[in-house]
């Protein structure tokens, strides 16, 4: 009989993987920040890149992220959560996105609030996960193309690293509470 999301937690929840896809390695460093997280409250994590993913098996809780551009989370990101899907909602699924909403100003910045449930508007319908959060990651000039570059400064825009390791942690450890039964 296949575990549903209640008797994962019931049970036990075994070995958890941190599945992620980066552009530019800002969503890797943050879901091994994860991880790590996640192991200092006592949980077994591995931390991999969704291309080598395969045997999903042995995990009973999932936290899937993606770098997003133009607003949309990386095509193997994508792929991974259609592919296992049938696995992924017979577990409990938290899904991080990795984006630059700090480095935008004023309206902008409101803008991209508002659009923030169409960036894994599919794959959240497809999943129905426990929780989501959108981090800001790094933005160096060489992530962007010459007109990106333009667009970025025009919007009047500043690159930077714009990680929250402070928020990153905490909903690390909101997650540990609830897979550890601390939090429901």
């Amino acid at each position: 009989m296949p575990r549903t999301r209640e008797s994962s937690r019931r049970d036990g929840v075994g070995r958890v993987l941190v599945a992620y896809a980066t552009a530019h390695g800002s969503t890797r460093s943050i879901a091994e920040r994860l991880a790590a997280r996640l192991r200092e409250q006592g949980l077994p994590v591995d931390v991999l890149p969704v291309g080598a993913a395969r045997d999903l098996r042995p995990y009973g809780a999932f936290v899937l992220g993606s770098a997003v551009h133009a607003m949309a989370w990386l095509p193997e990101a994508l792929a991974f959560a259609h592919r296992e899907a049938r696995t992924l909602t017979r577990r409990d699924v938290w899904l991080f996105s990795v984006g630059m909403p700090a480095a935008l100003r004023g309206p902008w910045r409101t803008l991209a609030a508002q659009e923030e449930g169409r960036v894994i508007g599919g794959v959240e319908d497809e999943l129905h996960p426990r929780g989501h959060r959108l981090f800001s990651g790094v933005v160096r000039p060489g992530h962007l193309s010459v007109s990106g570059r333009l667009r970025f400064r025009a919007m009047g825009l500043r690159y930077g690293d714009y990680r929250d390791w402070n928020a990153v942690d905490g909903w690390a450890r909101e997650i540990g509470r609830e897979l550890l039964g601390d939090g429901d």
